[in-house]
């Protein structure tokens, strides 16, 4: 029987960080499956999924977990690979002035229409034209067949009259 473990990496970044997870993972039986890393603020962040034997689990959280002396750690929970049928998937993106509360506003107005965020990437830079803080956001989400996205626009702009909001079917 195959388990799929998703695992969350932090570490101060430094090179040889990738190279110590896939090798542990590879030792152990396991197939690194999906991904998402990035350097934030000095730290490398992750989070990763791994399929494995389902005798060869406990040895491969051991191993994984030894890493923290290496100053890698490692969390490792148990997912499952099914996927919603019943569904569509959305891709969000937002634009508009950044300021505090932004991200609270919108996931609380997705939360509302019972919208499952799946990924989320957040920046916040300054306009082309100006100095003005700039938020950006990318989300894909997850919503029933008969969910409607002309809904969903109208209320994330009436979070601000400033807020760029573009929804597409994937």
């Amino acid at each position: 029987m195959e388990n799929f473990l998703v695992l969350t990496v932090i570490a101060d970044d430094k090179p040889g960080i990738v190279e110590q997870l896939s090798a542990t993972i590879a030792r152990n039986g396991g197939n690194w499956l999906e991904s998402r890393m990035a350097h934030m603020a000095g730290k490398f962040a992750g989070i990763l999924r791994v399929s494995i034997a389902a005798e060869q689990s406990n040895s491969l959280i051991a191993e994984l977990s030894s890493l923290s002396s290496r100053g890698i750690l490692v969390n490792a929970e148990t997912g499952s690979d099914s996927e919603e049928n019943d569904s569509l998937d959305l891709t969000l993106n937002l634009v508009g002035n950044d300021r505090p509360g932004i991200v609270k506003e919108v996931s609380q107005a997705l939360s509302k229409m019972g919208v499952n965020v799946l990924e989320l990437t957040t920046d916040c830079g300054t306009a082309e034209m100006s100095a003005v803080p700039l938020f950006r956001a990318e989300a894909l989400l997850r919503v029933p067949h008969s969910f409607d996205t002309d809904i969903l626009a109208s209320a994330l702009e009436a979070i601000s009259n400033d807020l760029m909001v573009e929804i597409r079917l994937d």
